[in-house]
């Protein structure tokens, strides 16, 4: 399912669902629907932190001249 929500969107969504679940008082079958959109929430959250983390580059100065490269999540420099 491909969701057209903004990070913080999605994010937004998933905490209201588990606020209506915590809440405890929903039918079974309508937590079900609201569980199964928070594991397609949660999914879709991971792959947009995946996709982000791939574009951010970091500069570096090497020999007076800044180049880009990829970011290396725990990386030290």
């Amino acid at each position: 399912m491909e969701l057209n929500l903004s990070y913080e969107e999605a994010v937004k969504q998933l905490e209201e669902i588990v606020r209506l679940l915590e809440n405890g008082d929903i039918p079974l079958e309508k937590s079900l629907e609201l569980f199964q959109k928070g594991v397609e929430l949660s999914a879709y959250c991971a792959k947009k932190l995946d996709e982000t983390e791939k574009k951010i580059v970091k500069l570096i100065d090497a020999n007076g001249e800044c180049r880009e490269e990829p970011f290396s999540p725990g990386e030290e420099q």
